[in-house]
């Protein structure tokens, strides 16, 4: 058996229980594929996208019927060493990667304040305009449930806010165009352990804000992103159901127990039922 086929049969068997099944349990619950979709497959190159690009081919291997995956990456500026390590990995794993260029590394290469979320809000618009251009009516985004967590807790404790990650979106500003994310359900610490299985490695943030603090040996810089990755595993040692129970928090929301919230027909102040209770 050649080591491509390895890498596949160890999604299905050795990590069935960790991953495949909590693939297709996110993919089922939140109902993100129908027949005859177009999915764009977005691959950055790391460790969460190259393995959200074999699980949607063992999906259409195996499903019960029939879509279309296209397998997408933006190089946005990655040195060569980056780049061709994405090739390699792809031509290991037997993705058909499709790359085209943009410049969005140099653009926020200037930017001080909040260059990540800036980077992130163009590959996002690159990947929209490439998939609709090639005839997809959605893109998939390697998200797991670490960064759904994590997401809940800056919004708290950064935006004095609380919302989540979802499933999936309609796009803003594509017509017809979905964002959905099947790995919704997975931990990082088994996508983690399932690369270490099959002696996989895959490039991290290839961005040049990285690239320079690893250079200068930065090793106090610490995203808030970061941050709430070790506050977790700090929770976790006291209470191993942390990041379940926050994530299940955003399913369990006692809407008469919020004293103010938003939705499309506006803003929302617990006074305004409160006041016409009858005492």
């Amino acid at each position: 058996m050649d080591r491509t086929k390895e890498i596949e049969q160890s999604i299905i068997k050795k990590y069935r229980k960790q991953i495949w099944r909590k693939f297709v349990k996110g993919v089922q619950t939140y109902d993100m594929i129908q027949p005859n979709d177009k999915i764009a497959v977005c691959i950055s190159g790391g460790k969460d996208s190259m393995l959200m690009a074999k699980l949607l081919q063992e999906l259409k291997r195996h499903g019960k019927f029939d879509f279309e995956l296209v397998f997408l990456s933006m190089d946005p500026g990655y040195n060569e060493k980056n780049r061709k390590k994405i090739e390699e990995n792809a031509e290991i794993l037997d993705i058909p990667v499709q790359f085209f260029e943009s410049d969005i590394f140099q653009v926020v290469t200037n930017i001080e304040k909040s260059p990540c979320y800036l980077c992130a809000r163009m590959r996002r618009g690159f990947l929209y305009a490439k998939a609709k251009e090639l005839g997809c009516n959605k893109i998939a985004l390697g998200h797991h449930i670490d960064d759904v967590v994590e997401t809940i807790l800056m919004g708290m404790f950064y935006g004095s806010q609380i919302q989540t990650m979802m499933p999936k979106l309609h796009s803003t500003n594509f017509e017809g165009m979905e964002l959905i994310r099947p790995m919704y359900l997975i931990e990082e610490k088994d996508i983690i352990h399932w690369c270490h299985y099959n002696d996989l490695a895959f490039i991290q943030c290839a961005c040049r804000f990285t690239e320079e603090m690893e250079e200068l040996g930065d090793v106090h810089h610490t995203s808030k992103r970061e941050e709430m990755k070790n506050l977790i595993k700090y929770l976790e040692t006291m209470n191993p159901n942390v990041k379940k129970n926050v994530f299940k928090s955003m399913e369990n929301v006692k809407l008469g127990t919020v004293i103010a919230y938003s939705d499309d027909e506006g803003e929302h102040h617990f006074l305004e039922k409160y006041n016409k209770e009858v005492r």
